[in-house]
């Protein structure tokens, strides 16, 4: 299974939508409510929002065979190479074979990163082991209001 990982296309808004919606749906059943998944989700991956994250951010897709199956979504904080992973989302069957890794790896190598840093549900079990297995460490731990829901966030820093 070979990965190839590319800048976001406006014609990759579709299958980005697609991934972000399985992906969530997958990894937070039983820890977000389905209606506040859906309604984060409109907002945050309408066309118009995917569009501003293309060309005002870093959006990076991970294709297999030519069907873009993962994306990252990376933001410099500052000139320190420092950058903030908003989002890594794979199409659940493709999780465990090294593509949200190869998002990683590209995203870092892309921008010459030093520091990266991410925030992750502490109850979202596939995401914290995947982060400390790439070797990211613990910063701090809050609790967040996220629409109404109150959820246990991580924040994890790598340093290259």
């Amino acid at each position: 299974m070979e990965v190839s990982i590319r800048k976001m296309e406006k014609d990759d808004t579709e299958a980005v939508r697609h991934i972000a919606y399985a992906s969530w749906h997958h990894t937070y059943e039983g820890i977000i409510p389905r209606h506040i998944q859906d309604t984060f989700l409109e907002g945050a991956y309408h066309p118009e929002m995917l569009e501003k994250k293309r060309t005002q951010a870093y959006v990076y897709v991970a294709e297999i065979a030519g069907e873009v199956i993962g994306f990252a979504n990376v933001s410099l904080k500052n000139e320190m190479k420092e950058a903030e992973l908003f989002a890594i989302y794979l199409l659940p069957t493709y999780q465990g074979y090294g593509v949200g890794t190869a998002l990683i790896d590209y995203s870092l190598q892309e921008q010459h990163l030093q520091t990266l840093y991410v925030e992750v549900e502490q109850a979202n079990d596939i995401g914290m082991q995947f982060y400390k297995a790439k070797g990211f460490t613990h910063v701090k731990t809050y609790t967040e209001d996220f629409a109404g829901h109150l959820l246990q966030t991580v924040r994890l820093r790598l340093d290259v």
